[in-house]
């Protein structure tokens, strides 16, 4: 078993006027992912020679504006996606809690379905070409992914099941030490580091070797489509290792399955990933067709 490293979730604190001021690493990952989603971006943009008929989707000087409304998409989307998937019967008995972000409560899927809808409004107010459009996001969503998963980690959030693998991590707090009466010392996996592995550092680097090395920007949405596969797989290999949220845990339903019959089912998690793999498979073979 491996001791939860000390690592304050703040980076750094300062008081004015008898107010404290933190910079948490979570709020410094989401800083870090958008500037180099932005780099990304405006990089594969200036590389005219990756695109079809060497035509970028826009200039990179319109990136700024996209990313504006890219942030309010995952903001709004994460938020009322965490509310509709994961607590829905709490917040509506609490709905002024639901803007309440500071508190936490975030869903990744919500995000993305965030994220696409606002991108769609963008692109069709600026006559930008959707397909292409979503290769450079996802493109550059990767790295948010991988530093996010790091603040979860050192958060102390999101940890995994009970395990007795060497590399099991013993977290702190009553909830991450409650592995049952017969435990003394409750080691779980990592699962944030698994899902900042497959997520960010894997499925980011494949991403950027395929579309900068394999010309695969040259056929419209086929980059997009593998993120979507990618991120799917990822994730609902991870919900194996990863803790459910505690709503869905009950002596009859020990595993947290959000859909089960018997001893099989699926995770929340599982769940809202596999349209991912199935709608993104799908369109990478289409896709695969047309070149």
């Amino acid at each position: 078993m491996i001791p939860f490293p000390a690592i304050s979730p703040e980076l750094f604190s300062i008081e004015i006027a008898g107010i404290e001021l933190a910079l948490r690493w979570y709020a410094l990952a989401y800083i870090a992912g958008i500037l180099l989603a932005w780099w990304l971006a405006v990089r594969s943009l200036a590389r005219v020679a990756l695109w079809q008929n060497e035509s970028p989707p826009m200039a990179p000087g319109k990136v700024e504006d996209l990313m504006t409304w890219v942030i309010l998409g995952v903001i709004l989307g994460g938020r009322l996606g965490f509310v509709l998937f994961y607590q829905p019967a709490y917040y509506l008995a609490n709905p002024v809690e639901i803007l309440m972000i500071w508190q936490g409560g975030m869903a990744f899927h919500g995000g993305l379905l965030g994220v696409v809808i606002a991108a769609w409004i963008w692109a069709a107010r600026n006559d930008v070409p959707k397909l292409p459009l979503a290769d450079l996001m996802a493109l550059a969503t990767p790295p948010g992914l991988l530093f996010g998963r790091l603040a979860n980690f050192i958060n102390a959030e999101l940890w995994g099941r009970p395990t007795d693998m060497p590399w099991g991590v013993i977290f702190p707090g009553q909830a991450a030490q409650d592995c049952g009466p017969l435990v003394d010392i409750c080691a779980r996996h990592p699962s944030q580091l698994y899902e900042a592995i497959l997520e960010g550092l894997v499925l980011g680097v494949v991403l950027l070797v395929l579309a900068w090395h394999r010309g695969w920007l040259k056929t419209p949405g086929r980059i997009a489509a593998l993120f979507f596969a990618g991120y799917g797989a990822a994730r609902f290999f991870v919900e194996f290792f990863r803790q459910p949220d505690a709503q869905f845990i009950s002596d009859g339903n020990p595993l947290g399955l959000a859909v089960h019959l018997g001893g099989w089912g699926l995770t929340m998690g599982q769940l809202l990933s596999l349209p991912m793999i199935i709608i993104g498979l799908w369109l990478v073979l289409r896709f695969r067709s047309t070149l």
